[in-house]
């Protein structure tokens, strides 16, 4: 059996702070490398591959251990089962983000089976590769889809390739994403809000208020509510903020 390797930054135990798991506690495992650069990003490490990457020895104390990259499926298997079975029933289930893990979509085909004979796999993700999502889809029990709005990308807009990785990724259970700032456009809203309703109206849209690097939020508390009101297209839609910041979690 082949034993595939990828770049990552770290693996450690906290609690989810974003969309509609938060608060529950997760294995993360993070991958190196990203195909955006969004204005917002706060995750280190994702240009090029990172020449060591932390795992976490006891889940949540921050003991970390720097092994070499790329590293292989097995050991990140083999870390999880330990803390499985050394720590039984503390974990919800295991976050598999970024940057952008689907750019290791070969790996993954490998590494999900493992992880999901384990724990539920969340997939946290861009939303921009659709072809490399199909194949996984039997490997997945949550993903929690970015939608990237062209004033926060700081490109051009992406919703003809959002549209297909939703239409693909609601075969699971997902929840979409939308970062939101001072420069988010009320058009920008309504069209995330229609292109998701146009899927299944019935999918939850979590608006993520910005964070800024002194652990603030961007946008008045009026201004949070004037974006939520225009979705009335979905029966669920949340105002919720990175919440790990302020808790003080990785």
């Amino acid at each position: 059996m082949s034993d595939p390797a990828a770049p990552m930054v770290e693996c450690f135990s906290s609690v989810q702070g974003e969309g509609t798991l938060v608060g529950l506690r997760q294995a993360f495992i993070r991958f190196a490398g990203c195909n955006l650069e969004c204005d917002f990003c706060d995750t280190p490490g994702m240009s090029g591959m990172p020449e060591g990457c932390l795992l976490e020895q006891t889940p949540g104390r921050r003991d970390f251990l720097t092994v070499p990259n790329p590293v292989a499926s097995s050991q990140v298997v083999s870390l999880i089962e330990r803390w499985t079975r050394g720590w039984p029933g503390i974990h919800h289930s295991v976050s598999v983000t970024g940057g952008e893990p689907l750019l290791q979509g070969e790996m993954l085909k490998e590494l999900l089976p493992g992880l999901r004979a384990l724990l539920p796999v969340y997939l946290e993700t861009n939303g921009t590769l659709p072809d490399a999502l199909a194949p996984l889809l039997p490997h997945l029990d949550h993903i929690g889809m970015d939608i990237k709005l062209p004033s926060a990308y700081g490109g051009a807009g992406l919703w003809d390739v959002h549209r297909a990785f939703l239409e693909l990724a609601a075969t699971a259970q997902v929840f979409v994403k939308v970062v939101i700032g001072s420069a988010t456009l009320d058009e920008e809203i309504e069209r995330s809000s229609a292109l998701v309703a146009s899927v299944d109206p019935a999918i939850p849209l979590i608006l993520q208020p910005m964070t800024l690097p002194d652990g603030t939020i961007s946008l008045p508390p009026i201004r949070m509510l004037e974006l939520q009101e225009l979705c009335r297209e979905l029966k669920e839609v949340r105002v919720i903020p990175q919440t790990h910041k302020f808790l003080g979690q990785l």
